[in-house]
């Protein structure tokens, strides 16, 4: 197996090294440390997907998105009446 260092599969998959680094730490990417010079380096242990793949959630994701948004446009709906309210109140034409 290759292993890469966490800069390095970072940039390959435009992901921030954060993400990265979190990543390792939760375990969806498997790594290995190696002491370099004195210093623990952590390599991330090529394969070609994460160990977790999200992809059975993108439905659920949408309904949950969908769900959002028709939320956020109710309280939108209900911030303009009261917009409306409150120049009405101070006598600005709208």
């Amino acid at each position: 197996m290759e292993r890469m260092s966490i800069k390095a599969y970072a940039a390959k998959h435009k992901l921030s090294m954060f993400n990265v680094v979190k990543m390792v730490k939760s375990g969806e990417l498997k790594s290995e440390t190696v002491e370099e010079n004195g210093k623990e380096v952590t390599y991330i242990v090529a394969s070609e997907r994460p160990v977790s793949q999200k992809g059975g959630d993108q439905e659920r994701d949408g309904a949950t998105l969908e769900a959002k948004v028709a939320q956020l446009e109710r309280d939108v709906s209900i911030l303009k009446r009261e917009l409306d309210a409150l120049k009405m109140s101070m006598g600005i034409k709208a």
